[in-house]
């Protein structure tokens, strides 16, 4: 059974949800063009909450007979719909009163009745107001226990995701309406050809998210075919990696093909190409055919037989001695204006096993063959590339000509670069290869895997591909708009918490703080309670960061974020300046706009509510230059620091994130929880920090010796500065030198005496002699 329904239906049919997936009897799928909920029985479908909800506690066995329970139904629908406060306070009172003595409404286990009035009070905001007040603690208790099931929790976090994902990309995919040439509704066939070499990164995520975007705009389909026609540097694993990259950007092909399926038609075209005159045996040097092509300079070989030809072509499939001098090309022309048009390779010898046909072949064809002939049995009708590969268009063009296949269209887009980042496979190998990162999926890395664990969501990526539009500019983009458009995605649904630095703690005393730790539940976001609620300690006893506590003057009013004001009444300061504790006194009465400085706190740590260790991560570029040039050395540009780490305090609240989960540590920035290290009492909570558009969180740091933590933008009126903690670890040789400035003589001459009495100018030394 499935359940089908949209996140933007209002009420939202939270029981429906719920109930299925708690049931265990239905999938949920969230679909924003639905009207209405529905639920598929197999064939057979039904609609409307009160229906479902019955059908599911029936399968579930939640459903009840007793008498009582049509009433109690009835009665939390209409709770669900009032907006008189008489009439919700005398529902809440009814049902305070039968939980008084009562676990559940209606028998001794849990039932479909307790969801529906759950469900009830999560879409009357006054109902739910009113029964956090503390007048109906046995009501209060079982909305907080159906609220924090697991079963519901992944439900509401649902609902959250899938109404993140209908505020975004909409805008986005306008920019592609210009469409494809000669495209026809449900007959449009794209392809995403990666070569399984490595990883996949950002570079590739734009051609697989337009490939998809237009089969799913003309309702047609999505090929992933692998390139695999170079055994030297292609493995099965790759392939592997690659499908589960596509998957991590919610794409899936329709089908999943490979090159290699049709070497033996590759091979019979190419010989069809020979005897039609078309295509010749070369044994010229690479290095002197390079210059010959570049020369317009015909190869000695280019009026050899066709006899002559098969057989040179027949000791490369043999991959004999002989056979490993020659290779194939096309019989273009010698000197066409456009150099890709003249005689290019099309086959080559190789006597390594492929990892998919093993030893069958010793001959592979080029990816300038092979690409347009399988493009065109594979039944592609518009092959997606970048306009680099513009001039090789024409020579696209002409196998398909040549060997009589049929048409293909050709639709080009613009690379995409970013500054300080390497997208060739051949230098991130290299970062692998020398410890440099931890592996391909190194939030260093702009890899797929690299940037999602950094924190980059898939509808940041999509949106900002489809944002692009159909631009031919190549250029080499900062990454600033990218993570700006990113923290729009997670900032209306990332929970809030606390994370204090662990250098010189200070301790404060509340002079009239609660006798007892007492604990209060507040919302995780403020400004979405559907996000979910926290729980907080406050107790007599606080900590506060050093850098907080020495920015207080004495007497001074501050705002406790979460509990209200307070005044410093004395500070104790060590010899070296250290703040060592604080005296403070509540003022819960004071203006909370009123005051410069709103700080975050902890409290103190105890048995009962104790504090979580963890590491706050950040990360520089690997490299110095923006963009290397092609004679640039890569070693002579690795950054000499790369990652940052900071020990923190943070509230036991992170102890229930799942690995992946983004958060905002408040006032300073938004992470992703990367996951738990160490054991016992040396155990840890790993976040990365993610960049949030802003120039500070995304300037190289390789110059400076010391590196801030990010911060946010501290409340209007106040808030501390970003702190500036030593880097702990460098992941990239030191190498600090960096180039002094040029000498230059001053550009007036060194004896030249200026006139300046009388003139109404500030007299200054001369530059050069100070």
């Amino acid at each position: 059974m499935s359940l089908t329904l949209s996140s933007t239906l209002s009420p939202f049919p939270y029981a429906a949800a719920a109930l299925a997936v708690y049931t265990k009897h239905a999938e949920l799928i969230f679909d924003d063009a639905s009207t209405d909920v529905s639920l598929d029985l197999g064939g057979t479908v039904i609609s409307g909450e009160e229906k479902i909800v019955e059908e599911l506690a029936k399968a579930g066995g939640l459903s009840s007979d007793s008498t009582k329970t049509p009433a109690l139904v009835s009665s939390a629908r209409a709770l669900a719909k009032t907006t008189s406060h008489t009439e919700v306070v005398a529902a809440l009172e009814d049902f305070d009163n039968r939980l008084a003595y009562r676990t559940f409404l209606v028998g001794h286990d849990i039932g479909a009745t307790d969801f529906v009035l759950w469900a009830a009070l999560k879409v009357n905001l006054k109902a739910i107001g009113l029964s956090k007040g503390g007048q109906y603690p046995h009501l209060q208790r079982l909305f907080t226990y159906i609220d924090t099931l697991s079963t519901t929790k992944n439900v509401l976090d649902a609902l959250v995701q899938s109404k993140a994902k209908a505020r975004s990309s909409n805008k986005a995919a306008a920019s592609f309406a210009l469409g494809l040439q000669g495209a026809k509704e449900g007959e449009v066939v794209t392809r995403f050809p990666p070569e399984p070499s490595g990883y996949l990164h950002i570079g590739h995520t734009k051609a697989a998210i337009l490939n998809q975007h237009f089969a799913k705009m003309y309702k047609g389909k999505l090929l992933i075919r692998f390139d695999d026609t170079n055994p030297t540097k292609e493995r099965a694993e790759f392939e592997e990696t690659i499908l589960e990259d596509l998957a991590l950007l919610d794409i899936r092909g329709d089908k999943v093909s490979h090159t290699s399926d049709h070497f033996d038609i590759l091979y019979d075209l190419a010989v069809k190409l020979i005897k039609l005159g078309k295509a010749y045996a070369d044994d010229t040097e690479q290095m002197q055919m390079r210059q010959e092509r570049m020369d317009g300079i015909a190869s000695k070989r280019r009026d050899n037989s066709v006899e002559e030809t098969l057989q040179h072509f027949e000791e490369m499939r043999l991959g004999t001695d002989g056979g490993l001098k020659w290779c194939i090309r096309a019989k273009i022309s010698v000197d066409n204006l456009n150099k890709a048009m003249r005689d290019p390779v099309i086959y080559r010898c190789n006597v390594l096993p492929h990892h998919r046909t093993g030893d069958k072949w010793k001959i592979y064809p080029t990816y300038d063959f092979a690409c347009p002939v399988v493009d065109s049995i594979e039944g592609v009708t518009h092959a997606l590339r970048t306009n680099e590969y513009r001039d090789r268009n024409p020579q696209y063009f002409w196998m398909i000509e040549a060997l009589d296949l049929r048409p293909v269209n050709i639709w080009d887009f613009s690379r995409l670069n970013f500054i300080y980042t390497l997208l060739s496979k051949r230098k991130l190998h290299w970062f692998v290869d020398n410890d440099l990162v931890r592996g391909w999926d190194d939030p260093r890395f702009p890899t797929v895997r690299g940037i999602l664990r950094r924190g980059m969501t898939v509808q940041a990526l999509k949106e900002f591909m489809l944002s692009q539009g159909p631009s031919q500019a190549i250029v080499s983009l900062e990454w600033d708009s990218l993570w700006t458009l990113n923290k729009k995605i997670i900032d209306p649904i990332a929970p809030r918490f606390w994370a204090i630095s662990k250098d010189k703690l200070v301790t404060v005393t509340i002079k009239d703080g609660p006798s007892t730790p007492e604990i209060k539940t507040l919302p995780k976001h403020k400004k979405n309670p559907e996000v979910g609620e926290k729980q907080t300690v406050y107790t007599s006893t606080i900590l506060l960061e050093q850098e907080d506590a020495a920015s207080f003057e004495e007497q001074e009013e501050i705002t406790l974020m979460d509990w209200g004001n307070a005044f410093v009444r004395s500070k104790a300061v060590g010899a070296d300046g250290t703040v060592t504790a604080i005296e403070m006194d509540l003022n819960l009465d004071g203006d909370f706009r009123k005051t410069k400085k709103k700080i975050t706190w902890l409290a103190q740590p105890a048995a009962e509510h104790p504090l979580v260790d963890v590491t706050l991560l950040d990360y520089d570029y690997l490299i110095t230059k923006k963009k290397l040039e092609e004679n640039d050395e890569l070693k002579d540009f690795v950054s000499p620091v790369t990652e940052f780490r900071f020990e923190a305090y943070a509230d036991s609240n992170v102890k229930e994130l799942k690995k992946g989960d983004i958060i905002q540590f408040e006032r300073k920035g938004y992470y992703i929880f990367d996951g738990t290290t160490g054991d016992g009492d040396a155990q840890r909570l790993e976040f990365i920090h993610i960049p949030d558009g802003k120039q500070a969180s995304l300037a190289s740091k390789h110059i400076p010796s010391e590196t801030p933590i990010p911060k946010e933008k501290p409340a209007k009126g106040g808030g501390k500065k970003d702190k500036q903690p030593q880097p702990q670890q460098s992941a990239a040789p030191a190498n600090t030198d960096l180039p002094s400035m040029y000498k230059v003589d001053p550009v007036y001459g060194k004896d030249v005496n200026f006139e300046t009495d009388g003139l109404k100018m500030y007299k200054v030394d001369n530059v050069y002699e100070a």
